[in-house]
């Protein structure tokens, strides 16, 4: 059985991947920013289609990255439960109208400005997850830190970052070979035992886990200090650092045209929402 990845970078021979780790991430950014600033349906729906789009030029399969999607199908739909639960009229605050479509019991009334503030909600997820999947899954980590490097932060931070990023398909496969020996040795994890025992027979994964965690972070931690880690952050280089290209400018530009839009739109709407019931 293999073992399932989390955020790992997938090498791939496509256009997002031949991007710049730099402007990968001020694309990002600026995606980021368009998708925060708005719950106009119209326009997360324009930025939707960019990130569908953006996902299927990068060749990544969704059975790849399937785990963090189930994840968030998971967390998209008890935020949107428990919206519902404290605030069932949050919808009407917002668009001024209530129109119910059925009753429930005691306060909570179904009513369609409270669906259309949820389906807004949930297009907020769909528009900002496949692209921080995106940007995670194609970007190789050193190329990472050396974006964040040039933006400003400092060196130090950013090979923190990449090694940690590094570091969780380690965990993963480690986690995956402790699993396989307890199992080997009559531990049972697999979906014939019962929820609480395979919950009780995973904790004992988790001390040879850290041990064999900590034994790394001390390996790592004496050569980068046998190799003057920090010595000279002034003239500190990059191997994986590249100059921008032509289609490199062209995704910068784009980002910059998706928040320039969402930022019209909002402006001349004079609200963040957009009414569909006045």
């Amino acid at each position: 059985m293999a073992a399932i990845t989390v955020l790992n970078y997938l090498p791939r021979k496509s256009v997002v991947h031949d991007l710049t780790g730099t402007c990968k991430l001020a694309f990002f950014l600026l995606f980021t920013f368009a998708s925060m600033i708005t719950y106009d349906t119209r326009v997360l729906l324009v930025l939707m289609l960019f990130s569908f789009a953006a996902f299927r030029v990068s060749r990544i399969k969704i059975r790849e990255v399937s785990f963090i999607l189930v994840f968030m199908l998971v967390f998209l739909l008890l935020n949107n439960f428990f919206i519902f639960l404290f605030d069932p009229n949050q919808g009407t605050t917002i668009y001024g109208t209530r129109h119910v479509l059925f009753h429930l019991f005691w306060r909570y009334d179904v009513t369609v400005e409270q669906l259309f503030y949820m389906l807004n909600i949930s297009l907020k997820y769909f528009v900002a997850l496949p692209v921080a999947i995106l940007f995670i899954s194609a970007t190789d980590p050193s190329e990472f830190a050396s974006s964040l490097h040039k933006i400003g932060v400092p060196y130090k931070v950013g090979y923190a970052v990449s090694i940690a990023l590094r570091y969780i398909p380690d965990i993963q496969r480690d986690y995956h070979n402790i699993s396989q020996a307890q199992q080997a040795r009559g531990v049972e994890l697999g979906k014939k035992e019962k929820l609480m025992t395979r919950l009780k027979n995973a904790v004992g994964i988790l001390l040879p886990l850290i041990m064999s965690s900590l034994a790394r972070i001390d390996v790592i931690a004496n050569a980068m200090e046998l190799r003057g880690f920090g010595k000279d952050p002034k003239r500190r280089t990059w191997y994986m650092q590249r100059p921008f290209k032509r289609n490199d400018l062209i995704a910068i530009g784009i980002g910059c045209l998706l928040l320039v839009f969402s930022i019209t739109v909002t402006v001349l709407n004079g609200s963040r929402f957009f009414n569909p019931f006045v």
